[in-house]
């Protein structure tokens, strides 16, 4: 059974839409910003603001290869595309579920982006993000499921039924 790997946009409703979906199929939910801070015992901010950006992303690529697991589904934070390998790593396992949404509703959801721990310069904007991140979205992702309009409900249900009708849940 192969996991359930969400990747998208800080804001897009991994997380959330993980808990969910792990519930509605059975599976085990792993949040991988939560392997980070508990590898590091920082909070995903302090290690931007105390080590830099790529220690962050060191740090995160790490956690993902740690993750060995079957039948979870699997929240990535949203920079985790920037790392090849931990990429491959999600993709031996699982099928990788690009949660897509427009920058302005992304923009419209991130309230907290100075504190949340999100891989960015401090001179970027959501924009700039965005386009360094889409076209990895699009590389690794074997389903795109565009959220925008939709319900979390909605989204798990559509998530769910694409798994089971792939024969992996």
């Amino acid at each position: 059974m192969k996991n359930v790997v969400l990747v998208g946009m800080p804001a897009c409703g991994k997380s959330t839409i993980g808990v969910l979906l792990a519930k509605a199929l059975g599976f085990t939910f792993i949040d991988t910003d939560l392997v980070i801070q508990q590898e590091t015992g920082q909070l995903l901010q302090q290690i931007i603001d105390t080590q830099g950006l790529d220690a962050f992303c060191i740090a995160e690529e790490r956690a993902i290869c740690s993750v060995n697991a079957q039948r979870c589904v699997i929240a990535t934070g949203g920079s985790a595309v920037y790392s090849r390998t931990a990429m491959l790593h999600l993709k031996e396992s699982g099928t990788v579920y690009y949660l897509s949404l427009p920058t302005d509703e992304v923009k419209r959801r991130l309230y907290n982006i100075k504190s949340r721990g999100i891989a960015m310069r401090p001179t970027d904007t959501i924009e700039d993000v965005f386009a360094r991140r889409r076209a990895l979205y699009e590389e690794y992702a074997d389903i795109t499921v565009e959220c925008l309009g939709k319900s979390i409900e909605q989204t798990v249900s559509e998530i769910a039924d694409y798994h089971r009708a792939l024969g992996e849940a």
